[in-house]
């Protein structure tokens, strides 16, 4: 997993430039996976969160909905659809949760969507309501939607390696 820098394009939900984050970065990898661009990869999208973070990770609920609808929204709505590759990742920086889904880009800039009773939509506006930062670039390796879900780091029980 690699954070954005300054010298890519980022943008937050409404379109805009943004800058890359702004916080410490340093962290735990807890890994990286290769998912399928079809609609069962949400589940196991969803199932590696709950792997990586473990059953009392106080930030396990935000971030398993934010994956979800990220990698939703990249099977569904990127050249990552019909059996292409979404990339999963995720760090744990200290007293926050860094994910990233990584699709194959779709033309097109995701954009929250502003109507709350919409049909579908509503995956970008959770992400920027549960989300403490979240943006998006485009690089060789594809479209990032990236966020960050803070967390108090004694709030994680003890669990032997």
């Amino acid at each position: 997993m690699r954070m954005p820098d300054a010298r890519e394009e980022h943008y937050g939900g409404d379109g805009h430039p943004t800058s890359s984050p702004d916080r410490e970065t340093k962290g735990t990898l807890l890994g990286v996976t290769d998912l399928i661009g079809s609609p069962e990869s949400v589940a196991r999208a969803r199932e590696y969160i709950r792997q990586k973070l473990g059953a009392g990770h106080p930030a396990l609920e935000n971030v398993t909905l934010l994956v979800s609808e990220l990698v939703t929204n990249a099977v569904i709505h990127s050249n990552s659809r019909n059996g292409g590759r979404v990339t999963l990742a995720l760090a744990d920086c200290y007293d926050f949760i860094h994910g990233e889904v990584v699709d194959e880009g779709s033309g097109s800039v995701p954009q929250v969507c502003a109507d709350m009773f919409a049909e579908g939509g509503r995956g970008l506006f959770l992400v920027e309501a549960i989300s403490d930062r979240w943006g998006v670039y485009t690089d060789c390796a594809g479209q990032t939607v990236w966020f960050q879900v803070s967390y108090q780091r004694g709030d994680i029980p003890f669990r032997p390696r």
